[in-house]
């Protein structure tokens, strides 16, 4: 593969015209009104080269020698360099040349490089190109992408040609295996997946998974995303999945979904996508609370999803610069049939980090937010749909959580927010005081993160470094009526909060952290722990 990060190659000039290698790009050509009055680019010939010449053919320059090549080629690229540190140097593309591709669609390729239609100087066309690779290759169909600039045709001065070489993948097939632990997950999974690139020629990337998880999890799913499909504008994708969760441990009941996934629009910041799924939720235990067995059986989801997101941060696993900010609107009930959910649901993630100037050191802010709320005739008296309601808790660190409200330090999958007791039952092994977490409508989260270097060398040179942290959050319910029984002031009494200090281990994959968490306020049913606490966590 080219590295993404140089810039792109200009090809030495030939000594005789070639059809598929067009000339280089020469400075002379850039500005018409340019002459260049050096004679140190004169070819000379003496005696011992003239040695070579055969009788009666027709005098005509002998080829340069190569050295000769080399200084002509030097000197034109200096003062190509000296030019450009003085002011733009006005030139524009001519034509786009692309070689390589036996199987991907010319369009494909074309649909990444509009960019260079607009440029107006050798600068911008510099940039333009890196753009234009680092493109190519985020379309993971080429192992190497290669951009040479060219001077366009002598009667079009000031025009440059540009030429893609690509190289497809020799190995369309490829695959992986691994362990994960998510947001919400309540213990590490196994996941393994296939992917096939290109099978149609339109940059097609084709993909089944699987994952289980050792709570008896698990997800079977396939798709397909196309990033440039017949002139769309924007890449599209579709996912087909089958979804097992087990929450007996929390919540007493079980979720089982099948569904479809669109992607309908996507861009750097704005994401537009469809889902459609059949729901079963089952309780085998035959020990849920009450609210919940109310939403056991069947139901329909379909909904539309939007999210805005930008994320300015140098880094998602150990920033230390930068803001990012994501916003999730969520509309369900979009199908006409009575067991269709219908539910609004918004999200919000703000966060801020402030660099400190010594060791490495900065202070990462966060606040986060989510409500969900039913809507139809009657919503005010109705229930969420349990799914869709917010369960705050997990471990997983709240730095690389990015989305939304779902965790705190210290805190336990689903370990806060309301509560209701169990169904209770004639066993005598059962726990009498045990209760179900039947999540909330309202969410909110806030964090302060302060890292910082250690003062060895070995641990900077590793990324290993330590971290001061405090965070607080709250989940309430609104719904049947609830909202006339909450206050701001009650809510703010009722925040959860906790305290920690801990190490960082940041890998290309996740980021490891070693806390002793100290829980400065829980309720009653909370499940939370002052103690040591070892978490892994993907950047979201």
């Amino acid at each position: 593969m080219s590295d993404p990060d140089s810039l792109p190659d200009v090809t030495p000039p030939k000594s005789k015209p070639d059809p598929e290698h067009p000339k280089p790009f020469n400075t002379d050509d850039i500005d018409e009104g340019e002459e260049d009055d050096d004679d140190e680019n004169d070819v000379e010939y003496d005696e011992e080269d003239a040695k070579g010449e055969v009788f009666g053919e027709p005098n005509r320059p002998k080829p340069q020698s190569r050295e000769a090549q080399f200084r002509s080629e030097k000197l034109k690229m200096d003062s190509l360099l000296q030019r450009m540190q003085s002011g733009p140097v006005s030139v524009r593309v001519h034509d786009v040349i692309i070689k390589g591709n036996t199987k991907t669609k010319d369009h494909v390729i074309e649909a990444e490089t509009e960019v260079l239609n607009n440029v107006g100087s050798m600068q911008e066309l510099l940039k333009a190109s890196q753009i234009v690779n680092l493109r190519l290759q985020a379309l993971e169909i080429f192992d190497s992408v290669k951009i040479t600039l060219d001077s366009g045709p002598p009667e079009l001065p000031g025009t440059a040609n540009v030429i893609i070489e690509v190289v497809e993948t020799a190995s369309p097939l490829s695959g992986q295996i691994g362990a994960y632990t998510k947001a919400e997950a309540r213990s590490s999974t196994v996941e393994g997946s296939l992917k096939y690139k290109n099978f149609f020629g339109y940059g097609d990337l084709w993909d089944g998974s699987l994952a289980y998880g050792y709570d008896h999890s698990a997800e079977l799913s396939a798709g397909v995303f196309l990033p440039k499909f017949k002139g769309l504008v924007t890449p599209v994708s579709a996912r087909a999945y089958l979804l097992s969760q087990d929450w007996l441990k929390f919540s007493s009941y079980k979720e089982r979904s099948m569904g479809l996934s669109l992607g309908l629009f996507s861009t750097p910041y704005h994401d537009l996508a469809y889902n459609l799924a059949w729901r079963t939720l089952t309780d085998p235990s035959q020990m849920s609370s009450r609210s919940i067995r109310r939403q056991l059986g069947h139901n329909l989801l379909s909904s539309l999803k939007y999210t805005f997101k930008f994320d300015r941060r140098n880094s998602t696993m150990r920033p230390t610069r930068g803001y990012a900010f994501v916003s999730t609107t969520q509309i369900g009930g979009l199908a006409p049939d009575s067991r269709s959910l219908r539910f609004l649901r918004q999200e919000f993630d703000l966060r801020y980090v402030v660099p400190l100037g010594f060791y490495h050191a900065a202070l990462n802010f966060g606040v986060s937010g989510g409500v969900v709320f039913p809507w139809g005739n009657g919503f005010s008296s109705r229930p969420s749909s349990l799914p869709e309601r917010f369960f705050l808790g997990g471990n997983i660190s709240p730095v690389c959580a990015l989305g939304g409200p779902t965790a705190l330090w210290g805190f336990k999958t689903r370990g806060l927010g309301p509560t209701e007791p169990k169904r209770q039952v004639n066993n005598e092994s059962a726990d009498p005081s045990g209760v179900d977490f039947v999540g909330g409508d309202l969410a909110v989260t806030a964090l302060a993160d302060l890292s910082f270097d250690l003062p060895f060398r070995w641990f900077r040179e590793k990324g290993i470094h330590a971290h001061v942290f405090a965070c607080a959050g709250n989940v309430a319910k609104l719904t049947e009526n609830e909202y006339r029984n909450i206050s701001v002031q009650k809510f703010v009494e009722s925040l959860r909060s906790s305290v920690g200090v801990g190490l960082v281990v940041p890998t290309s994959l996740f980021r490891m952290e070693l806390n002793y968490c100290y829980i400065l306020k829980k309720l009653d049913h909370d499940r939370a722990k002052t103690g040591v606490w070892l978490t892994f966590s993907a950047a979201s």
